[in-house]
């Protein structure tokens, strides 16, 4: 590549106004072209706003900086709601959503959370990587949304309290918990006779703080992040669902990106879920101890009592009826027969 007497005269120029030498090729650099919002309701601690980053990162160098992907965590442009209404109108531009919460617009999207379902990680990712996890996303490409292939970890949701520790289906008894809004947790704690109230996790720490509600239920690595071990006494590993997130774009927005573009992105992104997924585990698994030192009490509960129960209040025949028998038997194809 030749370069011309006038190019040098142009970039000393360029270098003097601006202070530095090599300056010229920053000033000369253009902006992004695709500059897109991420949001999600962790906190920015968590491993999946950490690992986001690092995404976000290696996005913007692996496109030359064509694309910009702003992360903003912890609810900052509004609850799990408002950023599902936003990402299908294109308010945002990325989203990630409990499957459990998407259901309110795509219902096959909580068949992961069915109580006391999985067993075990090695079940979860053989379903969600398999046969069920792209049923699902078939479903949520059908309401309009593109999703990616790997599903982010969220954990074994485990339940906490300020009044009793929960060792059995009889504990639930009366127990106000909150719940995210999805009408399958509602109906899970109803059918062990829970009083379930459907609560944003931006309002959560304020709800068990003032005592509207008694309980919650998450993973450890969010209890923790979240400091609710601050206005809980107890946890039991109840284990009784497995959450994930999807990683939504709004499919106007993803449709503009050149295809070269696309698979970069998507690649990142897949590559950071599975990262985040060997995080998440780690920190849940790592997390009681330290939890139990800022005061939680913790309980191992028998998992077999809660599942017999949901199974005599008809759960399981009731949310097979609604889910249809495709994807119901994909799901006992890996966790083995419930209904």
């Amino acid at each position: 590549m030749s370069i011309s007497r006038r190019d040098v005269l142009r970039a000393s120029a360029a270098a003097t106004v601006l202070g530095g030498v090599g300056m010229p090729f920053v000033a000369r650099a253009q902006s992004a072209e695709f500059v897109y919002k991420y949001a999600n309701n962790l906190p920015d601690t968590h491993p999946l706003n950490v690992r986001a980053r690092e995404m976000s990162a290696a996005i913007k160098a692996e496109t030359q900086g064509r694309v910009d992907l702003q992360v903003f965590p912890n609810n900052q442009l509004g609850s799990d709601t408002d950023m599902l209404s936003q990402i299908r109108s294109g308010g945002v531009e990325f989203f990630t959503l409990s499957g459990l919460i998407l259901a309110t617009l795509v219902p096959a999207a909580s068949i992961n959370g069915i109580g006391f379902a999985f067993p075990d990680y090695d079940t979860v990712w053989k379903a969600m990587d398999g046969d069920l996890g792209a049923y699902v996303r078939g479903e949520i490409t059908k309401a309009n949304l593109v999703v990616m292939d790997k599903i982010w970890d969220n954990g074994f949701r485990q339940t906490t309290s300020s009044s009793r520790p929960i060792n059995g289906p009889e504990d639930f008894k009366g127990f106000k918990i909150r719940v995210p809004v999805s009408p399958l947790w509602t109906s899970m704690f109803k059918a062990f006779d829970a009083s379930p109230a459907s609560i944003n996790f931006s309002e959560v720490y304020s709800a068990l703080q003032t005592r509207v509600v008694e309980g919650q239920e998450n993973p450890l690595a969010l209890i923790s992040t979240a400091k609710l071990y601050e206005v809980q006494k107890y946890c039991s590993m109840t284990n009784h669902m497995w959450d994930g997130f999807w990683f939504l774009a709004n499919r106007r927005a993803w449709e503009r990106l050149p295809a070269d573009l696309r698979t970069i992105v998507a690649k990142n992104i897949n590559a950071a879920a599975v990262n985040e997924r060997v995080d998440t585990a780690k920190l849940n698994a790592n997390v009681r101890e330290d939890l139990t030192a800022k005061g939680l009490i913790f309980n191992q509960p028998t998992v077999a009592p809660f599942r017999d129960k949901l199974r005599q209040a008809g759960f399981y025949a009731e949310w097979k009826g609604k889910y249809g028998e495709q994807a119901w038997e994909l799901l006992e194809k890996s966790v083995g027969k419930l209904a």
